[in-house]
């Protein structure tokens, strides 16, 4: 149980540093058979375990706020999944986001924010959009999105995604190349329950599914060597990115550019990749990169969550698909 969590905090450390720290892990090709669902509704008559019965504290970049789970919740759900979702990926994003939370308030607290739980800022803690926001961005909409976010926290009111009995490292993101990574591909430990799995979205149902992203020789040299600049990139672009080596996700992992081995997560940061599941096309005068999905790769895929939705999961199943092994309850720590 120690090493777990010791293991998870480790991760933790690392999920919100530059993308090239993060990468992924094995069999893309098994299957997830989901395990019973041992849910535990929330106590009506003590609100015991219920958000209204958790506070925590969130920094939104001036003040620290004082909130219950139940009006943090909603602002997340906004932030993090587009509204048109089915019914039932939106619940599992809240229960995403509530085990998040939870696992952030047993952590120790972050340097960005001491005196706060969470914050605001999705490059530390994940996306919160206001009601007030809400409202500008869904304009003629609002009433009908916040109506199934609001539906999504509440029917999913204290529940959590528990391993060995304790909320899991709930990471999510927007799509995967037909599976997730594992974390140890993408971090370093490698946590039981984020292992890979298949992801069933493809480009008829994600946005921007494919992306090519391409420089001339003179611009790939000078982006890449301002970061190596001992890499040997002289003559045509054909010869400078070598043996690239993929995971069992697919995903690079490595590859030798000018003489230089450097991981996928680098050249994903260094040219602003969407994903570390790409190809590499240089025909001597430029250098492209054909990119599948979006994110890390690690957890569950938002447009997978989706997909399995619209063929009739639920929810828990949808959760006990990307998280390998958990059970979904109440945790009142």
């Amino acid at each position: 149980m120690r090493q777990i969590i010791a293991a998870g905090l480790l991760l933790l450390l690392l999920l919100f540093l530059p993308p090239w720290l993060r990468a992924e892990e094995p069999s893309p090709e098994r299957s997830v058979t989901p395990q019973s669902l041992q849910t535990e509704q929330a106590a009506q008559e003590s609100g015991a375990g219920s958000d209204a019965a958790h506070t925590l504290r969130l920094w939104d970049g001036s003040t620290v706020r004082t909130l219950t789970a139940a009006e943090y919740l909603p602002g997340v759900v906004r932030g993090e999944m587009p509204a048109v979702f089915e019914p039932e990926a939106l619940k599992a994003q809240a229960a995403a986001e509530r085990t998040y939370l939870y696992y952030r308030m047993s952590a120790a607290p972050k340097a960005n924010h001491p005196n706060a739980d969470v914050c605001t800022d999705p490059g530390c803690c994940t996306s919160w959009l206001s009601e007030e926001d809400a409202r500008a961005k869904w304009g003629e909409n609002f009433q009908q999105y916040e109506a199934k976010v609001q539906q999504a926290v509440a029917d999913t009111d204290g529940q959590v995604v528990l391993y060995d009995s304790a909320p899991i490292m709930a990471v999510f993101h927007s799509s995967s190349a037909g599976a997730t990574a594992g974390s140890g591909e993408v971090w370093t430990a490698e946590l039981p329950y984020l292992v890979s799995v298949k992801s069933p979205e493809d480009s008829d149902s994600v946005p921007n599914y494919y992306s090519v992203n391409t420089f001339t020789a003179e611009e790939f040299r000078a982006v890449f060597q301002k970061a190596h600049p001992e890499a040997k990139l002289s003559g045509d672009t054909s010869g400078w990115i070598r043996d690239v080596a993929l995971t069992d996700a697919g995903r690079v992992s490595s590859a030798v550019v000018g003489g230089v081995t450097v991981t996928g997560k680098e050249l994903r940061s260094l040219y602003g990749l969407r994903s570390t599941a790409f190809t590499v096309e240089a025909d001597g005068k430029s250098v492209a990169f054909h990119v599948t999905g979006y994110g890390h790769g690690v957890g569950m895929s938002q447009y997978g969550a989706n997909a399995l939705a619209k063929e009739g999961k639920t929810w828990q199943e949808i959760l006990q698909w990307y998280y390998t092994g958990v059970t979904i309850g109440l945790y009142n720590g």
